[in-house]
């Protein structure tokens, strides 16, 4: 396989229109692309910082087999990598003069990446995360239900979405941390939110999801703040955003888990998410300078 099977560009329409149709064929699997290249289409290239995006596609015989894209300042995302793949990828962008500070990927691709990286760069990799991809089956509310109801977020709780936005982060370990001034550039600017409500009309958790992409939806983040937790309040609201999507035409629903942590992970299971594949991220030591 030669390097120039991979094909570069900063262009993102110029990306969609070479490799949207492969990215679109397989919406669970690539729910992160998809979600990631619809905000920069919409938002503008300069959305996730100053520097243009690089968009990068496999073509084989015409057919598209992969892509992947790097946002500023940030690491690699490959859509599935063959180790031959992998390598021609590593070989092709260190002749180009890219420094990577990580690969995320799905594990196997990850994998074949950092080792390839390594040998043609010398960078050091560690993995440093593993998360889960869910996708729905069959949706099963939980029992007992707790008491309250699903309620869409409105203008009127912005103060305190934001607020429990940036708890979200702070427990998961994510940066950049999150308040009122970041608000809009975040991840969670975008999103669709709704709040499970006690009778009385209290919010005790929270699930959002993104806007629909070739009939895939993803729910992301769900959030319970840890004095209101083990009361079935996320089980609840989950099940309020699954539904939901379902019903406005969504034909995946997928949503991602620390595998680390048991209790979500039977919480997605019990309600109807079954496993898809697990990703990986390996971060990179002494990687050479950046060119370009």
């Amino acid at each position: 396989m030669r390097p120039d099977d991979w094909h570069l560009t900063e262009d993102v329409d110029d990306f969609l229109a070479r490799a949207g149709d492969f990215l679109r064929s397989r919406p669970a699997l690539h729910t992160t692309p998809l979600t990631v290249i619809e905000k920069l289409r919409t938002g503008g290239a300069d959305t996730y910082g100053a520097e243009a995006p690089v968009f990068g596609r496999l073509e084989r015989a015409g057919k598209v087999r992969a892509t992947f894209y790097r946002l500023p300042s940030r690491g690699l995302s490959p859509t599935p990598l063959t180790p031959e793949h992998a390598d021609t990828l590593a070989a092709h962008l260190a002749a180009l003069g890219h420094s990577l500070p990580y690969v995320s990927a799905a594990h196997s691709t990850a994998t074949a990446f950092a080792e390839a990286w390594q040998r043609h760069t010398g960078a050091t990799p560690t993995l440093s995360k593993r998360i889960r991809l869910y996708r729905l089956g069959t949706l099963t509310p939980p029992e007992p239900r707790p008491e309250g109801r699903g309620r869409v977020v409105g203008e009127q709780d912005h103060e305190q979405l934001v607020r429990w936005c940036g708890e979200f982060v702070d427990t998961v370990g994510e940066v950049p941390a999150v308040d009122a001034a970041s608000w809009a550039g975040s991840r969670f600017a975008d999103r669709h939110f709704t709040f499970w409500e006690t009778p009385d009309g209290a919010p005790v958790s929270m699930a959002a999801v993104t806007s629909m992409i070739a009939g895939m939806v993803r729910v992301d983040p769900v959030y319970t703040p840890a004095h209101l937790r083990g009361r079935g309040y996320a089980g609840a609201v989950t099940v309020e955003v699954s539904r939901a999507a379902l019903a406005a035409g969504a034909t995946d629903v997928v949503l991602y888990a620390d595998p680390a942590n048991p209790t979500s992970n039977a919480l997605y299971q019990r309600i109807g998410y079954v496993p898809v594949t697990d990703y990986a991220v390996y971060d990179f030591a002494c990687a050479a300078p950046e060119v370009g």
